[in-house]
């Protein structure tokens, strides 16, 4: 599949998404909204055609529009800023032309300051208890419940999504108001908390049931955007890595993983029993057809007129569709299972290709173990050993985490250290509560492919590393494994988008007559970029919460993750294929040798794409006895480093004052408001004459 992964869809396509279909007719009615507040002030010409310094005073004219007290009015001119958003298109004859003035009318309305008036309003329809409780009541929610709030969102997201666009045409202006943007929403400037908090406090409230008619995927959408924008996406986290690596004296980290990835090819899937059993099948019926042509008393007379050429030809092409289950440019052992006979030897003549080179430097790593004895002094040991001592040095990597940990530790010895500020860790503070993760997996289980009818009532079960440690008492991992439990072909497949109905394709093109074909027209692609891009976060997801960490391993192994994996290899997509070979790689020599003897293409797919620690032993190791609860102390330390990790930094109540920083300022120390007792009070001209005025006090040294 041409899939490239990034951290968003292009920026056509990420617009488009934020509208459902049945918001179609919304679109003249924003542009009504807009022409009726328009031409009441400017009657003789269009809005492309007016000067900056029309638009600016426009734009304030709606802008304080927006803080009357009518609801009605208020929705009024909210709808015609959203048209403002939505690039002005009744006056724009091409997509081109509507992205350009979606550009220029958003970062105008961004400069007179109309994201904090929407977040106010936000704010204000969250707290709308009124309509809370008349939703509550309903038997079911209709578009019209989430009218205001719809809009609202519409404008914030289509604001966010595009000022995080970066074009080099951008204004210098543009981009200083870029990254001013980008603080503010990482910043406790709206309602004293950042954006992404307040969203986040709309999906917990959706998802308790106070308030059903929260339009909830635009919600998302937000928030998705705002954290990308604040945090930063897959090249960002890159550089950060290089950056802190070098601040930390550490190597340079052996490749960019981001390239990597993005020039790895597609494995071909390994092959199921049905496919195995339909291939001997074809070439039992190819070696009965020989059979019978030997028989033929006259070979030659068999050469020049072959009575059997038309279903030779179809043969070929059956050979060709057998063919199509190798890889492209790298070859692996036909998988074997216990109920086949040992396959056919393929002829000399077949070509087959090597891999140039396996894509990942090796690593050593000692994570969990403790260098205690002497690794310099080899003295009289053998050449080999100084040859594995040498290698096994120059593979070493030292992580940015390790360095975390060992500074963590000397933190909670010397306890008077800083604390962060970041972006970061302003919205992990938040996190500190799971209820917004356990919100988060509310909506993931509702979307995942069940047998239950989708009204059921959604439960789970719940009581850094923290966010892991919680998503996997929140039975996150099986969730993940019960969302890849389908057909992924059919789901990634799946096309759950109309060309001609999408913005703004919709808005300066003429409809046709919607018909079948009509529907279909303009869609060439062969997947759905959101399902795929879906289905590789969870991967991610997964193994972000597996890795180096042996009990959740083995819930791997437990819910029987194999054949499930397995089947997601069909997707030959190479980002995809290299997570799940990750995951299968951690668990294999749980599996057994058996399994490993079966699925030798599998092994050997793992061997090809996934990075190598040369002291694993997961191709050759076995430990079938293994149980969960044999790791279930691992996971207690972690909880309570995790504990003191964040009562540390984030538990201002139980901090210990002595170890408080100082505040040294002159000014915020004399502003501070201190409640004296009351014989102090009584007994104050006394204190002023004994401390005060009787004893001398040389200001100029005291300045000093």
């Amino acid at each position: 599949m041409e899939f490239e992964y990034s951290d968003t869809d292009k920026w056509a396509s990420e617009l488009s998404e934020l509208y459902s279909y049945t918001e179609g007719p919304e679109f003249a009615l924003n542009r009504k909204c807009f022409e009726d507040e328009f031409s009441s002030h400017v009657s003789d010409k269009k809005w492309t055609e007016l000067d900056a310094a029309q638009h600016r005073a426009h734009a304030m004219r709606l802008l304080d529009s927006l803080e009357v007290i009518v609801r009605e009015k208020r929705l009024k001119v909210a709808r015609a800023i959203l048209y403002m958003t939505q690039g002005t298109f009744a006056e724009c004859s091409s997509e081109a032309e509507v992205q350009y003035w979606t550009r220029y009318n958003i970062f105008l309305l961004l400069d007179v300051g109309t994201f904090s008036a929407l977040v106010e309003l936000l704010n204000m329809e969250m707290d709308n208890s009124a309509a809370c409780s008349s939703a509550v009541r309903k038997p079911a929610i209709s578009l019209a419940d989430s009218t205001d709030l719809r809009v609202l969102l519409n404008i914030m997201y289509l604001m966010v999504e595009t000022i995080q666009q970066e074009d080099p045409a951008d204004k210098p202006e543009w981009k200083a108001m870029r990254e001013t943007f980008r603080a503010e929403l990482g910043s406790p400037l709206f309602n004293n908390e950042p954006i992404s908090v307040t969203l986040f406090g709309m999906v917990t409230k959706f998802c308790s049931g106070h308030a059903p008619h929260f339009p909830m995927k635009k919600v998302l959408l937000l928030l998705w955007k705002s954290i990308l924008f604040t945090l930063g996406g897959f090249e960002q986290l890159q550089s950060l890595k290089v950056r802190k690596r070098q601040e930390l004296g550490l190597p340079p980290l052996p490749e960019d993983s981001i390239r990597v990835v993005r020039s790895m090819r597609a494995a071909s899937p390994p092959a199921s029993a049905s496919d195995l059993i339909e291939q001997q099948q074809k070439r039992a019926r190819r070696e009965h057809k020989v059979r019978a042509l030997i028989k033929q008393d006259n070979l030659d007379a068999f050469n020049e007129k072959d009575p059997y050429k038309a279903d030779d030809a179809r043969d070929d092409e059956d050979d060709n569709d057998d063919n199509d289950n190798s890889l492209e440019t790298e070859t692996f052992p036909l998988e074997r299972d216990e109920v086949m006979p040992p396959p056919i030897p393929h002829p000399p003549s077949e070509r087959v290709s090597f891999p140039k080179g396996l894509p990942w430097a090796p690593k050593v790593s000692f994570v969990g173990l403790t260098e205690r004895y002497d690794t310099d002094t080899v003295v009289g040991l053998p050449r080999p050993i100084h040859e594995s001592i040498r290698t096994l040095k120059q593979h070493k990597y030292v992580s940015i985490a390790e360095i975390q940990m060992a500074k963590e530790e000397e933190y909670q010895k010397t306890p008077l250290s800083g604390v962060s500020t970041a972006e970061t860790h302003l919205l992990f503070s938040v996190f500190l509560f799971p209820d917004h993760q356990i919100a988060l997996l509310k909506i993931l289980l509702a979307a995942a492919p069940t047998s239950k009818a989708k009204t059921d009532s959604i439960n789970i079960l719940a009581d850094f590393e923290y966010m892991a440690q919680h998503l996997v008492f929140a039975n996150c991992i099986p969730l993940i494994l019960k969302f890849f439990n389908q057909n992924i072909m059919s789901y990634i497949t799946a096309k759950n988008s109309i060309s001609v109905l999408d913005f703004p394709h919709c808005v300066i093109h003429e409809l046709p007559e919607l018909t079948a074909e009509s529907l279909e027209a303009g869609d060439n692609n062969q997947f759905c970029w959101r399902n795929l891009f879906s289905c590789i976060n969870l991967l991610r997801i997964l193994n972000k919460l597996t890795k180096w960490k042996h009990s959740r391993t083995m819930m791997l192994v437990v819910f029987k993750s194999a054949p499930i994996l397995k089947r997601a290899l069909k997707v030959k997509q190479a980002m995809m294929q290299l997570y799940v070979l990750k995951l299968l790689k951690v668990q294999t020599k749980y599996l057994g040798r058996q399994w490993r003897k079966s699925n030798m293409k599998t092994m050997s797919a793992i061997y090809q794409k996934v990075r190598h620690r040369l002291n694993d032993d997961w191709a050759y190791g076995n430990d079938l006895d293994a149980r969960p609860w044999d790791f279930q102390a691992e996971e207690c330390a972690l909880r309570a480093n995790i504990e003191r990790f964040n009562s540390r930094r984030y538990d201002k109540s139980n901090s210990n004052p002595d170890f408080l920083p100082v505040d040294n300022c002159l000014q915020s120390v004399l502003g501070q408001r201190v409640d004296l007792p009351e014989d102090f009070q009584m007994n104050y001209d006394l204190w002023l004459e004994r401390e005060v005025f009787s004893n001398p006090i040389s200001w100029e040294e005291l300045l000093q």
